[in-house]
């Protein structure tokens, strides 16, 4: 009897690197684990890479550096400090900054 090549692990493709980085890539945008044993295999890597493509995009909600860096200036010139949930939150800052610029 002949076994497919999908129940014995030892016939499994190895992933392209090519494969790899866009895995690592979509792991990182959508802030999730990219499993070992999925890297191992390249089939199981495409239908990882698929359902993660096909997922709602997880949105960072927090503050870009440059936020924070022109937040930061803004208080050391107006002698004050960012309120902590600013960090935490893109509206939020962007909001303070508003209200608080020079003008």
């Amino acid at each position: 009897m002949i076994e497919s090549a999908n129940s014995d692990p030892s016939n499994a493709l190895p992933a392209t690197p090519k494969q790899l980085a866009y895995a690592r890539k979509l792991a990182e945008q959508q802030n999730v684990i990219l499993p070992w044993e999925i890297q191992q295999d390249r089939r199981a890597l495409s239908q990882w890479i698929d359902t993660q493509r096909t997922a709602p995009r997880v949105r960072d909600t927090r503050p870009s550096s440059k936020q924070v860096a022109f937040a930061e200036r803004i208080a050391r010139i107006k002698r004050s400090a960012v309120p902590d949930e600013c960090f935490r939150d893109r509206t939020l800052m962007s909001r303070w900054i508003d209200s608080n610029k020079p003008r």
